[in-house]
């Protein structure tokens, strides 16, 4: 009779450690906090009586809404830089845009789409490190431009009008294409095959299988094995289930 292994760390890789979650999540946040107040700017919460639902009076009030924003401004600075150099002092560059991305993101897309063979890949897919170069640009656009805008209030500033200008439009179109790209992120988990990696913002970790049938590439690093606590020899139940004589899932 065969029997079943219990879930335990032994089954799971980490993927995402505990600065990257705090990355992820504190980024995620204050770009919340950010376009939750800069629509309170225009007013569009007074506009269409948003403030009269219950607990919402303050979107209201320009003076709450503008310190809000600036407070989620300089926590998003601060996790923007923390960010670039964590990565460069670990020299943790997975998640940055490679040579040959779209070419790959349209195969996985494919794969996912007719239910056929994948190309192997490595910690993050193409399309991942193309959606955060995406989203990265335009939060960086956001910055730039919200620096420019803070900088024109201070006494004495005058900056010509072309530039306060362009500096709102792009700040108010990055914000559109930031949006859209939130949204285009949330919607990858409409794919089955995307959600495994769902636990992995949370815990840290995604199921050790998964990993090795999606993610071959990663799992041939030396480190990413060393991820996996060994408490016996014997193998996950079904590890090598669905691989092709190559190593990479099958269709």
């Amino acid at each position: 009779m065969a029997t079943t292994t219990p879930k335990s760390k032994r089954e799971k890789l980490l993927r995402q450690n505990l600065i990257n979650r705090f990355v992820h999540w504190t980024t995620a946040l204050a770009i919340f906090l950010l376009i939750l107040t800069g629509f309170g700017q225009m007013p569009l919460y007074n506009r269409y009586n948003v403030t009269k639902l219950p607990g919402a009076e303050w979107l209201g009030d320009y003076f709450i809404t503008i310190n809000l924003h600036y407070l989620a401004a300089v926590l998003l600075i601060f996790v923007v830089f923390f960010h670039i150099i964590n990565a460069f002092i670990r020299k943790e560059f997975d998640i940055f845009p490679r040579r040959g991305d779209f070419k790959e993101s349209y195969l996985i897309i494919k794969a996912m789409i007719t239910k056929c063979q994948e190309p192997p890949c490595g910690k993050y897919l193409a399309e991942q490190r193309l959606a955060y170069f995406y989203i990265g640009f335009n939060v960086l656009l956001l910055i730039i431009t919200g620096l420019i805008k803070m900088y024109k209030n201070l006494s004495g500033v005058d900056l010509p009008y072309s530039l306060l200008f362009w500096t709102t439009m792009l700040h108010n179109i990055g914000t559109v294409l930031l949006i859209l790209g939130i949204i285009g992120h949330l919607a990858a988990f409409i794919f089955k095959e995307n959600r495994a990696l769902l636990p992995g913002m949370f815990t840290g970790y995604i199921d050790r299988n998964y990993a090795e049938h999606r993610h071959v590439l990663w799992c041939k690093k030396p480190e990413s094995k060393e991820q996996v606590p060994s408490f016996t020899d014997e193998e996950p139940h079904g590890r090598e289930q669905g691989r092709n004589e190559t190593g990479h899932p099958g269709c």
